[in-house]
């Protein structure tokens, strides 16, 4: 078998129902790869969802329940903790002011999820 003869089987193929179906869900598939890589709708504190988290658990921690103003403190001190980790990652750099809301956001929201699924529920102690 020739090289012609491979490259007549693979048009023809190609050129079959089955062949135009391959095409298509290959570039549906490609397009929703596309999306999902470039999409300029996605929040941009989930990639800081590791350093929100902790800041909101050490929050948590250092500041009573009793604080006046307990839900700001808190929110202040794991925004600093997330800055902060921030800065070292990007070699001191700061974020832009967008972004800073955006964390903001995303603290509130996972402190949210957090406090309603059980991970901020502080461990009973032993009598």
């Amino acid at each position: 078998m020739d090289g012609n003869a491979i490259l007549n089987g693979i048009w023809t193929f190609l050129n079959s129902g089955i062949g135009y179906a391959i095409i298509w869900a290959a570039m549906v598939g490609f397009f929703i790869f596309l999306a999902s890589r470039l999409n300029p709708w996605q929040e941009k504190w989930k990639q800081y969802e590791g350093s929100i988290i902790t800041g909101i658990k050490l929050a948590e921690k250092q500041i009573p329940d009793d604080t006046p103003n307990g839900g700001l403190a808190k929110l202040d001190a794991a925004l600093r903790f997330v800055l902060n980790a921030y800065a070292e990652a990007n070699n001191g750099k700061q974020p832009s002011a967008a972004l800073v809301e955006q964390i903001k956001q995303g603290i509130q929201i996972k402190h949210s999820e957090l406090d309603r699924f059980g991970g901020l529920s502080k461990p009973k102690e032993a009598a």
